[in-house]
This record gives structure tokens, sequence and C-alpha cells, in this order.
């Protein structure tokens, strides 16, 4: 859409903080108010709105659509988002091992395996381990522990804990992400090891470059977004 304003400030709302355009509030496409919880984030979506040119194109404007999801698709449906989440648990990446060839399987010993123990230190999660795609039933203590750590975010962490599910597949590579115990180009390179492998061996095409590339953004996105939130009590 053509862009239809030409100021852009950041405003104190009650409980937050929101983005006005010309002195009208900014909302959701859910038409809530876009209240953010600290005066760092609103600045920074603030200054996505004010970086538009003629055309306002929300693709680029990831902060505004992370925010968006969380107030319009998380705050009023955090059990189902935690349950879709936690539902990764019992497929977890890191838990599925290959057999061959060998220096992949110890690539995945030295790298993954780091983490599932963490896993288990931080929520007392212990993980199954599977060898090739056939699936593992995972002990219901393990999940539970899972789904404990899950419920203990608030419902901006669980936007970014979803989004970063979506990016790699994995809820404990998301859950450590979110923690702060993993980088985002440590955690895709974490979430693409079976795949860099076999680029280091074949080569990269251009729509895999793309996709990664795109990938990378996100979490790195991502993380601005996290690192704006309040702090955890």
């Amino acid at each position: 859409m053509k862009r239809f304003y030409k100021q852009v400030t950041v405003q104190a709302l009650e409980g937050g903080w929101g983005i006005a355009l010309d002195g009208r509030p900014v909302r959701t496409p859910a038409k809530y108010l876009l209240t953010l919880p600290t005066q760092a984030l609103a600045e920074a979506i603030a200054n996505e709105w004010q970086g538009q040119g003629e055309e306002v194109k929300p693709q680029t404007m990831p902060l505004t659509q992370l925010a968006s999801t969380c107030i319009d698709g998380v705050v009023g449906r955090m059990p189902d988002v935690a349950v879709a989440s936690a539902d990764y648990g019992g497929s977890e990446l890191l838990c599925y091992r290959a057999e061959e060839p060998p220096e992949l399987v110890a690539r995945q010993a030295a790298l993954w395996q780091p983490l599932l123990d963490w896993a288990a230190w931080r929520y007392d999660a212990h993980l199954r381990l599977a060898s090739g795609i056939i699936h593992v039933a995972q002990p219901p203590q393990a999940l539970n522990a899972l789904r404990t750590g899950i419920d203990a975010l608030d419902a901006w962490r669980l936007t970014a804990l979803q989004n970063v599910i979506g990016i790699t597949g994995s809820l404990v590579l998301s859950l450590a992400f979110v923690d702060g115990r993993l980088t985002p180009e440590e955690t895709f390179d974490l979430a693409q090891l079976d795949e860099n492998f076999q680029i280091e061996k074949w080569g990269e095409d251009w729509e895999a470059a793309d996709r990664r590339a795109n990938q990378r953004a996100d979490l790195a996105v991502t993380k601005r977004f996290l690192d704006m939130l309040p702090h955890e009590r």
C-alpha cells in the first residue's frame, strides 16, 4: 500500500508504549492497539515505519510483524500455542542421529549432545536418542518438563519461541535460543547440521542459499526482538 503518513512518533500508553502515524495510533491486523512492553522495542518498530518509502511493505518490517503476531495470535491463546510448541519435543530433531557416514555421526554427537545435556540440566528433560528415522517415544516426564519450561515464558518470549521453532524444527534449540544459550548463528548451524554436511560434499544451489539467508535473517531479527524485551524476573 502507498505510504499515507509523514510523521512517526513513539507514545506512552497504559501498560506500555505505542506507535503513532501522524498522531494516529498503529493497530495490529486484528485492530488491537500495537502496545509494546518497552520503549526500546517501540522505537525500533517506529524506525521500521519511518524507513518505509513511497510504498509500505510489511515484509520489510519484521519487528512489527512479530509484535502483531504476539498481540493477535499469542496473547489470547497461550495454552494452545504452548501445546503446539511442546509437540515438537516428541520428535526432537537433536535426538534423531544418522547411522552413517562416520563423519556425520561424530559431528552430530559432538555438536548436538551438549544441547540435549543442557536441556537435561536446565529443565530436567532427559530425552532418548534414536538411530535413523524410526520414531522413538520420549519419556512423558521429559516432555512434561519441557512443557513446564514453555509455560514459564511470557507471551512475547513464547512468540519468539514459536518463530524459532518454525525455522529450526527443534524445540530444544529454540528453548536454548530464547534462554540466551545460543546465538542466531549457532542456532542456524546446529539446526542445519545435516544440510551443511551435504553442502560441504556437493555444494549449494541458489534456491537453498536464498532460503538459508532468509532463515539467518529471521533468527537475527528474533534475537533483536528478545533483546528489547523486559528482563525476566
